[in-house]
C-alpha cells in the first residue's frame, strides 16, 4: 500500500488539495500497479513562516501578541 506525503506551504484550497490527491493517486495506479483503494495521500501544510530556503523565512513570523 503506498503511502505518499506532500509538504506544501499552506493556503491552498480544499479543491485544489483534492484535485492533486487524484493526481498522484492516479499516478499511483499507473506507475506502481496498485489499485486506487491501496493509495494513501498525506498532506501537510506547512505555515509560509516555518517554510526555509538558504536560510531564510518564505515569510516573516507573525507577530507576538
Amino acid at each position: 500500500m503506498p503511502i505518499l506525503h506532500a509538504h506544501i506551504l499552506a493556503g491552498r484550497s480544499a479543491e485544489q488539495k483534492q484535485a492533486f490527491a487524484r493526481a498522484v493517486t492516479e499516478a499511483a495506479t499507473v506507475h506502481l500497479a496498485v489499485p486506487a483503494t491501496a493509495v494513501r495521500v498525506l498532506i501537510h501544510e506547512i505555515p509560509a513562516a516555518e517554510w526555509f530556503t538558504a536560510g531564510e523565512p518564505k515569510a516573516p513570523p507573525a507577530p507576538a501578541r
